[in-house]
């Protein structure tokens, strides 16, 4: 059996947050809408938190691991080619950060004594397009990735 060295594990990590952080919006995305029709907004805000617990920590060792990549590649050594492809990654990357916090800013509990009918859907559509945001510009920055 081949032994793993520090390579494989800094790969390895960076997988596997990258597989909590695109699987998990992806699985909540399939799940929030059957939960918004049997349970109630707190068990749905619930839920969402609950994903976030592990989904944040999944994105800090994904930047992590992706700042280790950088450095084992020796970014200043490579090719024009490769360095717009890392550019493109990391612009995808940090969409990725900013659609799901803004997703989560606009999901979050709102008061709703206090907001009427229409600013309720104004910010249930932003938090819809944050959250599509966010999920397709990781998927897209985890396709670029594969293709460094």
């Amino acid at each position: 059996m081949l032994r793993p060295d520090l390579d494989v594990v800094r790969l390895w990590l960076h997988v596997v947050g990258a597989c909590v952080w695109i699987g998990g919006q992806i699985a909540l995305a399939t799940l929030v809408p059957v939960l918004r029709r049997t349970a109630t907004p707190a068990v749905v805000r619930a839920v969402a938190r609950q994903f976030q617990r592990i989904a944040w920590p999944a994105f800090a060792v994904l930047l992590i691991t992706g700042v280790w990549n950088l450095l084992d590649v020796r970014i200043g050594d490579q090719a024009g080619p490769y360095l717009g492809s890392v550019f493109a990654k990391l612009v995808l990357v940090v969409v990725s950060g900013v659609g799901a916090a803004a997703h989560a800013l606009a999901a979050g509990p709102a008061v709703a004594k206090t907001m009427d009918a229409q600013l309720i859907r104004r910010r249930q559509a932003i938090s819809g397009a944050t959250a599509a945001l966010g999920l397709l510009s990781a998927l897209a920055a985890a396709f670029v990735g594969i293709q460094l």
